[in-house]
């Protein structure tokens, strides 16, 4: 291949090594060289996206129905994540876990009332499209919490919640369970009070362009991964790549324009 293709991460960094460890195995079987960077913006504000400079992302599956609604022949889904634990019942699916400080006395959704809730932005599925989606669900009005402020990111709103900094964050729950493998402390100051979803797994995309031939040998070469990316693969509690067709993320913008009309 002549040039690297260009990668970015849109999700969460705590799990960027991992990442690295998927585009070394498309290089190792297909020879895709690749350069991968933590996405520093929201995705749909991202130049390399808009100027369809971007070969590869990793992103969430509420940005990416969204831009292919405006751009609907500049990307393609390839495949997500399938989770390991029961609870995800071998499909390419996650939650959405609602915390509070363990030592509070908060322990219902209900108890968040005129609580302060912290999300990573606006244009998450887990940490706010989900959560107003379930005030609209529960029939609370939309300023059901006395505040809401962004953190910038699914961890830096655990460690919030932690500190006492808020009382509340929905947090992608692959996201929460690295951050508890990562650091076990914080299972002793974290209570879940509510599990919303679940909602199709954020997916690996590729840029058309790139073509038929190239997209088809990357899902299935993933979708047959090496004893050396089956071992990166436990460790984050990946049991599988599954196929994923961008028809699946559909649910996402519905309940996105039911929370915040456009």
């Amino acid at each position: 291949m002549s040039k690297k293709l260009q990668t970015v991460s849109y999700l969460a960094p705590n799990w960027f090594g991992f990442y690295k460890a998927v585009l070394a195995y498309l290089d190792r079987v297909l020879g895709v060289e690749t350069q991968l960077i933590q996405g520093k913006c929201d995705s749909l504000e991202d130049p390399i996206l808009l100027q369809d400079e971007l070969d590869l992302a990793f992103i969430c599956g509420l940005p990416l129905i969204r831009y292919c609604q405006v751009a609907p022949n500049q990307l393609q889904t390839l495949v997500a994540p399938v989770m390991q634990a029961s609870r995800y019942q071998n499909l390419p699916i996650y939650f959405s876990d609602v915390i509070v400080n363990a030592a509070s006395n908060l322990v219902t959704f209900a108890d968040l009332a005129g609580k302060t809730m912290c999300h990573n932005d606006a244009g998450s599925n887990s940490g706010y499209n989900l959560l107003y989606h379930r005030l609209i669900e529960g029939g609370h009005p939309k300023n059901f919490f006395g505040r809401a402020i962004q953190s910038g990111s699914h961890q830096r709103s655990i460690r919030w919640v932690v500190d006492g900094l808020a009382d509340c964050a929905a947090i992608d729950s692959v996201v929460l369970a690295q951050e508890l493998r990562d650091l076990p402390d914080l299972s002793t100051h974290l209570r879940v009070v509510e599990v919303l979803g679940p909602s199709p797994m954020p997916p690996l995309v590729a840029a058309q362009r790139l073509g038929v031939s190239l997209i088809q040998q990357m899902q299935l070469t993933l979708l047959q991964p090496d004893a050396e990316l089956q071992a990166a693969m436990a460790q984050v509690g990946v049991q599988r790549f599954a196929a994923v067709e961008l028809e699946e993320y559909g649910e996402l913008i519905k309940w996105y324009y039911d929370v915040d009309p456009p």
